[in-house]
C-alpha cells in the first residue's frame, strides 16, 4: 500500500512545476440556474474619472460562487434604480428577484469613497407599496420601510473599495440565508517558480485571489500549510534543513518557530478548533502515525498506532474526535478516532479510495477526495445516511479546504498540464477556476473568519 501511495506521491510531484508570479484570477466553469435569482444592481458613481474597483461587480460574483444566487444580467435588468424609493417592485417580482441590492459611491472632500447601499426585499416592498404603516413608542401612526432588510453608509478609502465590497457581501449573505458569509476571508498556498532564486514560495490572498501577498520563500519544498483558528499563524512543512520539518509563522510579524523535527516525516499539521494543539503526522516509530501536540506544554500524545499508514488528519468541529486517512483496510479510506477513549472506526465505504477529508462545521457532511471510475474528484458524504454526491469532474483533484463557513471548497487539480486551485460550492451548483496567469498553485487553505 505504502509503494502504491508513493507512486501517486511521485506522480504528483511530477506535476507541481512551474510558476506562479502574477495574482490569481477567477474563471466560472459551471453554473445552474436554479440557484436564487437576485438583482446587483450596478451602484452608481458620483466623481470624477473611473471608480478603482466595480464595487456591484466584486458583491455579484460573491454571491454567485457560494452557489446559493444567480445575479440577474445587468442588460437583463428592467430599471437600475439607486434607491428603494425608485424601484418599480412588480417589474422585479416579474423576473422572480425577491432581493435586490442597490446603491451609489461619492467621492469626500479628502479623496476617500462614500458607500451609500440597500438590501431591499422585493416582495415585502411590492406588498406594501414600499411604506407599511406602525405604531411609535407614543402610540402614533408611523410610515415604516420594513422592505429595507440593510441601509448603510461607509467611508473607505480606494485600497479598502474591494475588501468593503466582500463585506457588503457578507451581510447580504447573511441576511438572506441566516449563515455566517465568507467572503472577507483569505487562502494560503504554495507555488513552485523554477526560475526563481528561492522557488518555493508560500502566498496569502483574498479568498478570490486578489491582494497576493508572498510570506515565505525556499530553496526546498513547502507544503501543507494550515490556519490558526485567530488567522495570525500558519503552520507548514519545509525541507529547507533538508529533512521535513513543521514550522509556526507569525504571517503579520514573520516570526517561525521549528515545532517538530523527529527522524523521518513530520507533517500533516491542523490546528484544534481552541487553537490549543496541533495535530500532526510522524513516522518516527516507522509507519506514518498520527500524534497531537499540546502547544503550550510541547507535550506529545501519539494517537494511531499499529502497522498501517495513518495520516492527514483533521478535527471534529466539537474538538472531541478526529478523523484521518488509513490503509489499515488496504486502500486508503477515512476514519474516525474518539479522543477521549481511543475508538475508532471507519466512516467511508463507498469507491476505491477516500483519502484527505474534513467535516463540515456544522458536523453534517463529510468533504473528501473519492476516488472512482472516474479519477481522483472531490466529493462530499452525508455523515447520517452515508450518501455520497460527487461534486467535480476535473482531473486528479486534491487537497479540498472548506470556507469557514461550509459553503465553498477550493482545492487543487489539473487543468490541462498545469496545477490550477479550483472553487466549487458544497452543493455542488457552482464550479470556478483560480488558475495563475504563468504558473501552478497547490495545496490551498481557506482561512477562519476575519
Amino acid at each position: 500500500m505504502l509503494k502504491r501511495w508513493n507512486a501517486l506521491l511521485a506522480f504528483v510531484l511530477m506535476l507541481w512545476v512551474g510558476a506562479a508570479n502574477a495574482a490569481l484570477e477567477l474563471f466560472i466553469t459551471e453554473g445552474v440556474d436554479s440557484a436564487r435569482p437576485i438583482a446587483i444592481v450596478p451602484f452608481k458613481w458620483d466623481g470624477p474619472g473611473k471608480l478603482p474597483t466595480d464595487v456591484s461587480a466584486v458583491i455579484a460574483s460573491d454571491l454567485q460562487r457560494s452557489g446559493k444566487f444567480s445575479p440577474i444580467p445587468t442588460d437583463k435588468m428592467p430599471q437600475t434604480p439607486y434607491s428603494d424609493e425608485n424601484v418599480d417592485f412588480n417589474d422585479w417580482t416579474a423576473l422572480g428577484v425577491d432581493a435586490l441590492v442597490t446603491g451609489k459611491i461619492s467621492q469626500t472632500a479628502d479623496g476617500k469613497y462614500l458607500i451609500e447601499y440597500q438590501l431591499i426585499d422585493v416582495v415585502r416592498g411590492q406588498l406594501t407599496g414600499g411604506k407599511s404603516k406602525g405604531l411609535s413608542t407614543t402610540g402614533e401612526l408611523i410610515l415604516t420601510k420594513d422592505h429595507l432588510l440593510l441601509n448603510n453608509r461607509k467611508v473607505v478609502s480606494g485600497k479598502q473599495l474591494r475588501q468593503y465590497a466582500h463585506r457588503i457581501s457578507d451581510l447580504v449573505y447573511e441576511k438572506l440565508t441566516g449563515e455566517k458569509g465568507a467572503f472577507l476571508t483569505r487562502i494560503a498556498y504554495v507555488v513552485v517558480d523554477d526560475k526563481a532564486d528561492y522557488p518555493y514560495q508560500l502566498r496569502i490572498a483574498d479568498y478570490d485571489g486578489y491582494n497576493e501577498l508572498l510570506v515565505l520563500r525556499s530553496k526546498q519544498p513547502l507544503m501543507s500549510p494550515a490556519w490558526s483558528p485567530d488567522g495570525k499563524q500558519l503552520a507548514y512543512v519545509s525541507f529547507e534543513n533538508g529533512q521535513a520539518q513543521i514550522f509556526l509563522m507569525n504571517i503579520y510579524t514573520g516570526d517561525r518557530e521549528m515545532i517538530s523535527s523527529f527522524p523521518r516525516h513530520n507533517g500533516s499539521p491542523r490546528f484544534s478548533p481552541d487553537g490549543s494543539k496541533l495535530a500532526l503526522v510522524l513516522s518516527k516509530t516507522g509507519s506514518l502515525q498520527v500524534y497531537i501536540l499540546d502547544l503550550k506544554t510541547r507535550k506529545m500524545e501519539q494517537i494511531t498506532k499499529g502497522r498501517s499508514n495513518n495520516t492527514e488528519p483533521f478535527w471534529d468541529p466539537d474538538g472531541k474526535s478526529l478523523i484521518f486517512t488509513s490503509d489499515r483496510g488496504g486502500k486508503p479510506q477515512i476514519y474516525r478516532v474518539n479522543l477521549a477513549d481511543g475508538s475508532t472506526s471507519r466512516i467511508t465505504w463507498q469507491g476505491s479510495q477516500n483519502l484527505g477529508g474534513q467535516i463540515t462545521p456544522d458536523g453534517r457532511h463529510l468533504v473528501m477526495v473519492h476516488r472512482s471510475d472516474s479519477g481522483y474528484n472531490i466529493a462530499k458524504q452525508d455523515l447520517q445516511t452515508g450518501a455520497v454526491e460527487i461534486l467535480t469532474k476535473t482531473m486528479l483533484d486534491e487537497s479540498p479546504s472548506l470556507a469557514p463557513n461550509g459553503s465553498m471548497v477550493i482545492y487543487s487539480s489539473v487543468y490541462g498540464r498545469d496545477n490550477v486551485l479550483s472553487l466549487v460550492s458544497i452543493d455542488g451548483r457552482f464550479k470556478a477556476r483560480l488558475p495563475a496567469t504563468n504558473g501552478r498553485v497547490r495545496a490551498p487553505a481557506w482561512s477562519p473568519f476575519q
